[in-house]
Protein backbone atom coordinates (compact mmCIF):
# COMPACT_ATOMS: atom_id res chain seq x y z
CA UNK A 1 0.00 0.00 0.00
CA UNK A 2 1.39 3.18 -0.96
CA UNK A 3 0.06 4.78 2.46
CA UNK A 4 2.29 2.46 4.47
CA UNK A 5 5.23 3.36 1.99
CA UNK A 6 4.58 6.89 2.52
CA UNK A 7 4.85 6.77 6.06
CA UNK A 8 8.26 4.48 6.21
CA UNK A 9 9.92 7.04 3.38
CA UNK A 10 9.33 9.52 5.31
CA UNK A 11 10.66 7.69 8.36
CA UNK A 12 13.55 6.95 6.45
CA UNK A 13 14.36 10.13 4.50
CA UNK A 14 13.42 12.93 7.13
CA UNK A 15 13.16 10.85 10.43
CA UNK A 16 9.39 11.83 11.21
CA UNK A 17 7.38 9.64 12.34
CA UNK A 18 4.13 9.98 10.38
CA UNK A 19 1.36 8.82 11.39
CA UNK A 20 -1.33 8.65 8.91
CA UNK A 21 -5.02 9.11 10.23
CA UNK A 22 -8.54 8.90 8.36
CA UNK A 23 -9.97 12.33 6.82
CA UNK A 24 -12.98 12.61 8.39
CA UNK A 25 -14.32 15.31 6.01
CA UNK A 26 -13.18 13.12 2.77
CA UNK A 27 -16.89 12.37 3.04
CA UNK A 28 -17.74 15.78 1.55
CA UNK A 29 -15.77 15.31 -1.31
CA UNK A 30 -17.65 14.77 -4.76
CA UNK A 31 -17.72 10.52 -4.98
CA UNK A 32 -16.05 10.82 -7.82
CA UNK A 33 -13.36 11.51 -5.87
CA UNK A 34 -14.16 9.05 -2.80
CA UNK A 35 -13.72 6.23 -5.11
CA UNK A 36 -10.70 7.43 -7.20
CA UNK A 37 -8.33 8.52 -3.87
CA UNK A 38 -7.89 7.49 -0.42
CA UNK A 39 -7.20 10.58 1.41
CA UNK A 40 -5.10 10.50 5.01
CA UNK A 41 -4.39 13.21 7.76
CA UNK A 42 -1.13 13.80 8.60
CA UNK A 43 1.66 16.40 10.23
CA UNK A 44 4.97 17.60 8.65
CA UNK A 45 6.95 19.38 11.03
CA UNK A 46 4.41 21.13 12.81
CA UNK A 47 2.19 21.26 9.71
CA UNK A 48 -1.13 19.47 8.95
CA UNK A 49 -1.50 18.05 5.94
CA UNK A 50 -4.07 15.73 3.43
CA UNK A 51 -2.24 12.68 1.47
CA UNK A 52 -4.16 12.20 -1.22
CA UNK A 53 -3.11 9.07 -2.73
CA UNK A 54 -2.96 7.84 -6.23
CA UNK A 55 -4.38 4.48 -7.22
CA UNK A 56 -1.88 1.88 -8.46
CA UNK A 57 -1.92 1.45 -11.97
CA UNK A 58 -2.87 5.04 -12.43
CA UNK A 59 -5.76 5.02 -14.98
CA UNK A 60 -6.00 8.90 -15.45
CA UNK A 61 -3.75 11.94 -16.42
CA UNK A 62 -1.42 14.29 -14.48
CA UNK A 63 -4.05 17.42 -15.78
CA UNK A 64 -7.17 15.63 -14.30
CA UNK A 65 -5.05 14.74 -10.89
CA UNK A 66 -4.26 18.56 -10.99
CA UNK A 67 -8.29 19.35 -11.16
CA UNK A 68 -9.25 17.21 -8.36
CA UNK A 69 -6.16 18.34 -6.25
CA UNK A 70 -7.72 21.75 -6.85
CA UNK A 71 -11.17 20.15 -5.76
CA UNK A 72 -9.61 18.76 -2.65
CA UNK A 73 -7.51 21.58 -1.34
CA UNK A 74 -10.97 23.62 -1.50
CA UNK A 75 -12.19 21.56 1.04
CA UNK A 76 -9.40 20.51 2.83
CA UNK A 77 -8.23 24.26 3.49
CA UNK A 78 -4.75 23.12 4.35
CA UNK A 79 -2.26 21.73 2.37
CA UNK A 80 -2.61 18.86 0.21
CA UNK A 81 0.07 16.13 -0.73
CA UNK A 82 0.16 13.90 -3.95
CA UNK A 83 1.12 10.64 -3.27
CA UNK A 84 1.76 8.30 -6.23
CA UNK A 85 3.77 5.28 -7.15
CA UNK A 86 5.52 6.90 -10.33
CA UNK A 87 5.76 10.21 -12.30
CA UNK A 88 7.32 10.68 -15.68
CA UNK A 89 10.37 13.15 -16.01
CA UNK A 90 7.41 16.19 -17.71
CA UNK A 91 4.68 15.32 -14.65
CA UNK A 92 7.33 16.13 -12.14
CA UNK A 93 8.71 19.06 -13.91
CA UNK A 94 5.14 20.49 -14.68
CA UNK A 95 4.21 20.06 -10.60
CA UNK A 96 7.19 21.68 -9.91
CA UNK A 97 6.58 24.77 -11.94
CA UNK A 98 2.73 24.75 -10.48
CA UNK A 99 4.31 24.22 -6.87
CA UNK A 100 2.22 21.05 -5.95
CA UNK A 101 3.66 18.74 -3.15
CA UNK A 102 3.98 15.44 -4.08
CA UNK A 103 6.11 12.49 -2.90
CA UNK A 104 7.01 9.38 -4.85
CA UNK A 105 8.35 7.09 -1.77
CA UNK A 106 11.47 5.75 -2.17
CA UNK A 107 12.09 8.23 -5.27
CA UNK A 108 11.29 12.01 -4.98
CA UNK A 109 9.75 14.25 -1.81
CA UNK A 110 8.64 17.40 -3.15
CA UNK A 111 7.08 20.37 0.01
CA UNK A 112 7.87 23.64 -1.19
CA UNK A 113 5.84 25.10 1.62
CA UNK A 114 8.23 23.45 3.98
CA UNK A 115 11.07 24.63 2.10
CA UNK A 116 11.72 20.55 0.65
CA UNK A 117 13.20 19.39 -2.72
CA UNK A 118 14.79 15.82 -1.48
CA UNK A 119 15.45 13.69 -5.43
CA UNK A 120 16.94 10.33 -5.91
CA UNK A 121 16.87 7.88 -8.68
CA UNK A 122 13.33 7.69 -10.49
CA UNK A 123 11.56 5.03 -11.34
CA UNK A 124 10.02 4.85 -14.45
CA UNK A 125 5.99 4.11 -14.92
CA UNK A 126 5.29 0.27 -14.88
CA UNK A 127 5.21 -1.16 -18.32
CA UNK A 128 2.04 -3.10 -19.25
CA UNK A 129 1.51 -6.63 -18.36
CA UNK A 130 3.02 -8.86 -20.87
CA UNK A 131 -0.58 -10.32 -21.23
CA UNK A 132 -1.52 -7.37 -22.83
CA UNK A 133 -2.33 -7.07 -26.70
CA UNK A 134 0.56 -6.11 -28.47
CA UNK A 135 -0.71 -2.63 -31.09
CA UNK A 136 -0.85 -4.85 -34.01
CA UNK A 137 -2.79 -7.44 -32.49
CA UNK A 138 -5.69 -5.05 -30.86
CA UNK A 139 -5.83 -2.77 -34.51
CA UNK A 140 -6.67 -6.32 -36.53
CA UNK A 141 -8.98 -7.42 -33.91
CA UNK A 142 -10.64 -4.15 -33.44
CA UNK A 143 -11.38 -3.46 -37.24
CA UNK A 144 -12.39 -6.96 -37.70
CA UNK A 145 -15.00 -6.04 -34.46
CA UNK A 146 -16.13 -3.25 -36.33
CA UNK A 147 -16.60 -4.58 -39.68
CA UNK A 148 -18.19 -6.62 -41.69
CA UNK A 149 -18.04 -9.56 -39.21
CA UNK A 150 -16.15 -12.79 -40.52
CA UNK A 151 -15.41 -15.86 -38.14
CA UNK A 152 -12.28 -16.62 -39.86
CA UNK A 153 -8.90 -14.61 -39.89
CA UNK A 154 -6.47 -15.57 -42.33
CA UNK A 155 -2.95 -14.42 -41.74
CA UNK A 156 -1.88 -13.29 -45.26
CA UNK A 157 -5.43 -11.49 -45.66
CA UNK A 158 -4.31 -9.64 -42.73
CA UNK A 159 -0.68 -8.51 -43.41
CA UNK A 160 -2.39 -7.36 -47.26
CA UNK A 161 -5.15 -5.16 -45.77
CA UNK A 162 -2.98 -3.72 -42.97
CA UNK A 163 0.48 -3.29 -44.38
CA UNK A 164 1.91 -5.96 -41.73
CA UNK A 165 4.79 -8.52 -42.22
CA UNK A 166 3.33 -12.43 -42.60
CA UNK A 167 5.44 -12.53 -39.25
CA UNK A 168 3.73 -9.96 -37.46
CA UNK A 169 0.23 -10.86 -38.81
CA UNK A 170 0.91 -14.57 -37.78
CA UNK A 171 1.93 -13.54 -34.32
CA UNK A 172 -0.63 -11.42 -33.97
CA UNK A 173 -3.05 -13.91 -34.78
CA UNK A 174 -1.24 -16.48 -32.42
CA UNK A 175 -1.91 -13.58 -29.71
CA UNK A 176 -5.71 -13.79 -30.44
CA UNK A 177 -5.27 -17.47 -30.20
CA UNK A 178 -3.60 -17.77 -26.50
CA UNK A 179 -6.42 -15.92 -25.66
CA UNK A 180 -8.84 -18.27 -25.75
CA UNK A 181 -11.69 -16.48 -28.17
CA UNK A 182 -10.27 -18.31 -31.40
CA UNK A 183 -9.26 -21.88 -32.14
CA UNK A 184 -6.49 -22.69 -34.86
CA UNK A 185 -7.55 -24.31 -38.46
CA UNK A 186 -4.82 -26.24 -40.12
CA UNK A 187 -5.82 -26.97 -43.76
CA UNK A 188 -2.95 -28.48 -45.75
CA UNK A 189 -0.15 -25.81 -45.54
CA UNK A 190 -1.94 -22.79 -44.60
CA UNK A 191 -3.37 -21.91 -41.09
CA UNK A 192 -5.75 -19.63 -39.60
CA UNK A 193 -7.75 -18.59 -36.79
CA UNK A 194 -12.03 -19.48 -36.60
CA UNK A 195 -13.75 -17.46 -33.74
CA UNK A 196 -16.93 -18.91 -32.49
CA UNK A 197 -18.46 -16.17 -30.60
CA UNK A 198 -20.32 -13.62 -31.83
CA UNK A 199 -18.51 -9.87 -31.32
CA UNK A 200 -20.03 -8.35 -28.57
CA UNK A 201 -19.02 -11.64 -26.44
CA UNK A 202 -15.60 -11.12 -28.22
CA UNK A 203 -14.98 -7.67 -27.12
CA UNK A 204 -16.48 -8.70 -23.50
CA UNK A 205 -14.25 -11.34 -23.23
CA UNK A 206 -11.01 -8.97 -24.45
CA UNK A 207 -11.19 -5.90 -22.98
CA UNK A 208 -8.93 -6.53 -20.63
CA UNK A 209 -6.19 -7.44 -22.58
CA UNK A 210 -6.10 -3.98 -24.93
CA UNK A 211 -4.82 -0.91 -23.80
CA UNK A 212 -4.56 2.98 -24.52
CA UNK A 213 -3.44 3.29 -28.35
CA UNK A 214 -2.16 6.95 -26.85
CA UNK A 215 1.55 6.48 -26.54
CA UNK A 216 2.23 10.67 -26.39
CA UNK A 217 0.19 13.69 -26.33
CA UNK A 218 1.70 17.02 -28.19
CA UNK A 219 0.46 20.52 -28.21
CA UNK A 220 1.20 21.69 -31.84
CA UNK A 221 -0.57 24.01 -34.48
CA UNK A 222 -2.34 22.54 -37.38
CA UNK A 223 -0.56 22.21 -40.67
CA UNK A 224 -2.62 20.78 -43.94
CA UNK A 225 -0.12 18.13 -43.81
CA UNK A 226 -1.14 16.81 -40.71
CA UNK A 227 -4.93 17.50 -40.83
CA UNK A 228 -5.05 15.90 -44.12
CA UNK A 229 -3.72 12.01 -42.50
CA UNK A 230 -5.39 12.78 -38.84
CA UNK A 231 -8.33 11.83 -37.24
CA UNK A 232 -10.45 13.38 -34.94
CA UNK A 233 -9.79 11.81 -31.20
CA UNK A 234 -10.58 12.14 -27.64
CA UNK A 235 -13.62 14.61 -26.61
CA UNK A 236 -13.55 15.92 -29.98
CA UNK A 237 -14.69 12.70 -31.69
CA UNK A 238 -16.75 11.49 -28.83
CA UNK A 239 -18.62 15.03 -29.33
CA UNK A 240 -19.16 13.63 -32.62
CA UNK A 241 -21.22 10.23 -31.12
CA UNK A 242 -23.21 12.19 -28.03
CA UNK A 243 -24.32 15.46 -26.63
CA UNK A 244 -20.70 16.19 -24.66
CA UNK A 245 -19.64 19.91 -25.62
CA UNK A 246 -16.61 20.29 -27.71
CA UNK A 247 -13.03 20.81 -25.84
CA UNK A 248 -11.46 23.96 -25.98
CA UNK A 249 -8.61 23.05 -28.05
CA UNK A 250 -9.52 20.23 -30.95
CA UNK A 251 -8.14 16.68 -30.52
CA UNK A 252 -6.41 14.55 -33.11
CA UNK A 253 -4.98 11.11 -33.73
CA UNK A 254 -1.72 10.24 -36.03
CA UNK A 255 0.03 7.43 -35.73
CA UNK A 256 3.81 7.12 -34.79
CA UNK A 257 5.14 7.08 -38.12
CA UNK A 258 2.53 9.95 -39.19
CA UNK A 259 4.34 11.92 -36.17
CA UNK A 260 7.78 11.22 -37.26
CA UNK A 261 7.44 12.36 -40.39
CA UNK A 262 5.73 15.26 -39.47
CA UNK A 263 8.75 16.38 -37.42
CA UNK A 264 11.32 15.44 -39.84
CA UNK A 265 8.91 18.44 -42.20
CA UNK A 266 9.79 20.62 -39.12
CA UNK A 267 6.70 20.61 -37.27
CA UNK A 268 7.71 21.29 -33.65
CA UNK A 269 5.45 20.71 -30.81
CA UNK A 270 4.73 23.76 -27.78
CA UNK A 271 5.29 23.59 -24.77
CA UNK A 272 1.99 24.86 -23.45
CA UNK A 273 -1.10 25.32 -25.85
CA UNK A 274 -2.26 28.53 -27.74
CA UNK A 275 -5.16 29.90 -28.94
CA UNK A 276 -4.12 28.38 -32.21
CA UNK A 277 -3.14 24.91 -31.44
CA UNK A 278 -4.46 21.55 -31.38
CA UNK A 279 -3.83 18.34 -28.99
CA UNK A 280 -2.17 15.60 -31.12
CA UNK A 281 -2.23 12.37 -29.45
CA UNK A 282 0.31 9.95 -31.38
CA UNK A 283 -1.45 6.47 -31.28
CA UNK A 284 0.62 3.29 -31.16
CA UNK A 285 -0.75 2.21 -34.45
CA UNK A 286 -2.65 3.62 -37.17
CA UNK A 287 -5.88 5.62 -35.84
CA UNK A 288 -7.49 5.09 -39.03
CA UNK A 289 -8.56 1.60 -38.92
CA UNK A 290 -12.50 2.88 -40.70
CA UNK A 291 -10.92 4.37 -43.47
CA UNK A 292 -14.16 6.07 -44.34
CA UNK A 293 -14.62 7.78 -40.92
CA UNK A 294 -13.96 11.60 -39.96
CA UNK A 295 -13.23 10.12 -36.29
CA UNK A 296 -10.94 7.99 -34.73
CA UNK A 297 -12.80 4.27 -34.33
CA UNK A 298 -15.44 3.51 -31.23
CA UNK A 299 -13.76 1.15 -29.75
CA UNK A 300 -10.74 2.30 -29.61
CA UNK A 301 -11.91 5.85 -28.64
CA UNK A 302 -13.31 4.11 -25.81
CA UNK A 303 -9.83 2.65 -25.00
CA UNK A 304 -8.09 6.19 -25.08
CA UNK A 305 -10.99 7.29 -22.54
CA UNK A 306 -11.10 4.75 -20.22
CA UNK A 307 -10.54 5.64 -16.80
CA UNK A 308 -11.88 8.81 -16.80
CA UNK A 309 -13.40 10.56 -13.42
CA UNK A 310 -15.74 12.96 -15.39
CA UNK A 311 -19.45 11.65 -15.23
CA UNK A 312 -20.34 13.73 -18.29
CA UNK A 313 -17.63 11.55 -20.47
CA UNK A 314 -18.79 8.49 -18.79
CA UNK A 315 -22.46 9.07 -19.84
CA UNK A 316 -21.11 10.08 -23.22
CA UNK A 317 -19.35 6.72 -23.26
CA UNK A 318 -22.10 5.18 -22.11
CA UNK A 319 -24.16 6.31 -25.18
CA UNK A 320 -21.08 5.75 -27.80
CA UNK A 321 -21.17 1.94 -26.54
CA UNK A 322 -24.88 1.98 -27.33
CA UNK A 323 -24.05 2.86 -30.64
CA UNK A 324 -21.99 0.20 -31.62
CA UNK A 325 -22.94 -2.47 -34.69
CA UNK A 326 -23.71 -5.00 -32.40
Amino acid sequence: MLAGELERYLQETLGLRAKLESWLQAGKLPYYLQDAYTFHRLELLGTPCIAMVVPVPRTFPLADIRKHLEKVTDTARIPVLLVTEALAFFERKRLIEYKIPFVVPGNQLYLPELGIDLREHFRKQRKPSDKLFSPSTQAILIAALLGPWQKELRPIEVAARFGYTAMTASRALGELNAAGIATTVQAGRERWLHIDLPPAEVWEKVRPLMRSPVKQTVWTRPTPELTKVARLAGLSALGRHSMIADPKYPVYAISQEQWKLARQQGIQPLPEPDQDSCEWQVWSYNPGLLSDAPTVDPLSLMLSLQGTLDERIESALDTLKDRLPW
